[in-house]
């Protein structure tokens, strides 16, 4: 089982809908068996919260099933997971730093759009504090950015339809 974890700031839009995105590719795919994922956020500002309610619309607009409570990242997600994918730099910066503290510090940490051919190290923008057009706008880069590191991980793991 490859375990994908996703992670962004408070753990209400950009990670949580990353993951619904990655697991509704993985059931298109028929490779459920082969995947197992989550997302998380730096902080703890919504712990236990549902995502935020345009990352919501984002999902059933897409046709996309989203089911998450906002939880923090966690010693133990160092381990559990084989890939951490940051949403953007601060809080890949902030995983660098949590790695170190917890003794994992082979684990390797991307950024999300990494995977994807000229858009390495370009993060994925934080729609908070904007409005409908900014969820709309991340769900693109996501789709793609999935494509990409879904590709990148069958090749890597070999797996095949």
């Amino acid at each position: 089982m490859i375990r994908v974890l996703f992670v962004c700031l408070g753990n209400i839009c950009r990670s949580p809908l990353a993951e619904a995105i990655f697991d509704d590719k993985v059931k298109k795919l028929g490779f459920e068996q082969y995947f197992k994922s989550d997302s998380a956020g730096t902080s703890d500002y919504h712990i236990g919260e549902l995502p935020d309610e345009r990352t919501i619309r984002c999902a059933q607009a897409n046709n996309i099933s989203i089911n998450h409570r906002g939880r923090q990242v966690n010693r133990v997600d160092f381990r559990e997971f084989d890939y951490i994918l940051a949403m953007d730099h601060q809080n890949l910066q902030n995983l660098n730093l949590m790695k170190s503290k917890y003794g994992f510090e082979e684990k390797e940490i991307h950024l999300i759009r990494d995977f994807v051919e000229g858009s390495q190290g370009l993060p994925v923008p934080d729609p908070y504090y904007g409005g409908e057009e900014g969820f709309h706008e991340i769900y693109q880069i996501l789709d793609e950015a999935i494509d990409h590191f879904l590709n990148t991980i069958q090749e890597r793991h070999r797996i095949y339809a």
